[in-house]
């Protein structure tokens, strides 16, 4: 029997333990690699017990180094599967020149870089998603006043202030948007990421309602897996990322991201943010298209993701040793929370005067029921290891 080989990058990031434990529990060997960085503590994914080789890679030249680890796994005659979690590795490999080089050592089942570079623009996310009668938030632009003074003083407050890809201005989630509530913070956040930018930002409703989202694994725009959450905490509480989601069934949700999935051929992962408005009706917000923060959720409801992505990038590298797709299991209901940014969303809820989001934190802190998206007793070493790296820091 073949041995079946998954390389899984950027494995200091605590959403690639979810993919290496569920792989593990298959019997998949597991290649554990990691960018060298000038934090000398081995990543997350090091230490966990699934975990078959580790391999530290050069920054410089980590293309080269990364295809010389699949070929040296590929000797066999059979392609490892290559599962990038990083965004960096990700835009690396998607670039048609690259993607064609590694085609030779390892499957692959990831977005093309046009996929990428229309999924990462909010703006033409929303232009898509609206074409396919999808909601989205009503937008301004200064191209509809007669002036930018105008623009400014008549805009709706609160808006919603944001480029176009924060992520790829190096900005994390909290700095990635603005909520602008008078028209002096509205210039003021407009003018910042304009240049840092060099482009106008979106300026868009502000919506009150239940932030989720849907997120899936597709092939040639077909979904092979989905999944939908709401968000219950998040840390820093004023838009940090999520702390505690539920899964949910969503059928509305999945039918939209369906649509767009087709519309753009999409393969890999991706996950589809939306928002409630005043009207209780969601609105697309935006598109990961990578592995998100929440993913560990995936495991926890046992929902499969990990080992149809295998699945879809070992075929793809070996067309003449298919292994199956697993069926799609039944969605199950499940609460994930990220101990111990949840107790710390806990106080940031407090100081704002939400008491009972504050206790729902510690309620679940002590709820059997309710897992933690890194910790598990039969992996606790990189648990361990992250606490440890808190405390440090």
């Amino acid at each position: 029997m073949d041995i079946l080989t998954a390389i899984v990058t950027d494995v200091k990031y605590r959403m690639s333990l979810a993919i290496i434990r569920d792989l593990g529990e298959a019997g998949i060997r597991l290649i554990s690699c990691h960018k060298e960085s000038q934090d000398r503590s081995p990543p997350l994914g090091f230490y966990s017990k699934y975990t078959s080789e580790r391999h530290i890679l050069p920054m410089d030249g980590y293309e080269d180094a990364l295809f010389n680890l699949c070929k040296s796994n590929s000797e066999s005659g059979r392609l490892p599967a290559l599962l990038p979690v990083g965004a960096a590795t990700l835009s690396l490999l998607s670039t048609p020149e690259t993607a064609q080089r590694f085609s030779d050592v390892c499957g692959l089942c990831i977005p093309s870089k046009e996929q990428l570079n229309l999924l990462n623009d909010k703006g033409r996310v929303s232009e898509l998603a609206a074409s396919l009668g999808i909601p989205v938030p009503s937008s301004y632009s200064p191209a509809d006043f007669d002036t930018t003074d105008s623009f400014f003083a008549q805009i709706p407050l609160p808006c919603v202030v944001k480029p176009r890809w924060g992520e790829g201005l190096g900005l994390t989630a909290a700095l990635r948007y603005v909520i602008a509530k008078t028209p002096e913070e509205l210039k003021r956040s407009f003018e910042t990421f304009t240049k840092l930018a060099g482009e106008y930002p979106l300026v868009q409703e502000y919506l009150p309602g239940d932030a989720g989202g849907c997120s899936v694994l597709a092939q040639n725009g077909t979904i092979l897996r989905k999944i939908c959450h709401r968000r219950v905490r998040e840390y820093p509480v004023s838009g940090g990322p999520s702390t505690c989601c539920d899964s949910i069934i969503a059928p509305q949700l999945e039918e939209w991201c369906a649509g767009l999935a087709d519309a753009v051929g999409l393969n890999g992962l991706a996950m589809f943010e939306f928002k409630g408005g005043a009207d209780g009706q969601h609105r697309l917000l935006e598109v990961n298209p990578r592995v998100w923060g929440s993913y560990p959720l995936t495991r926890i409801t046992k929902s499969g993701f990990s080992r149809a992505w295998f699945a879809a990038s070992w075929n793809a590298g070996n067309p003449d040793a298919h292994v199956p797709l697993p069926p799609e299991p039944e969605c199950r209901s499940r609460r994930m929370v990220f101990f111990p940014s949840d107790i710390a969303a806990a106080g940031g809820y407090l100081r704002r005067g939400k008491p009972g989001l504050a206790l729902g934190a510690v309620a679940d802190f002590l709820l059997p029921g309710v897992k933690d998206g890194l910790f598990e007793w039969r992996d606790m070493r990189p648990a361990l290891r992250y606490l440890r790296s808190l405390f440090k820091r």
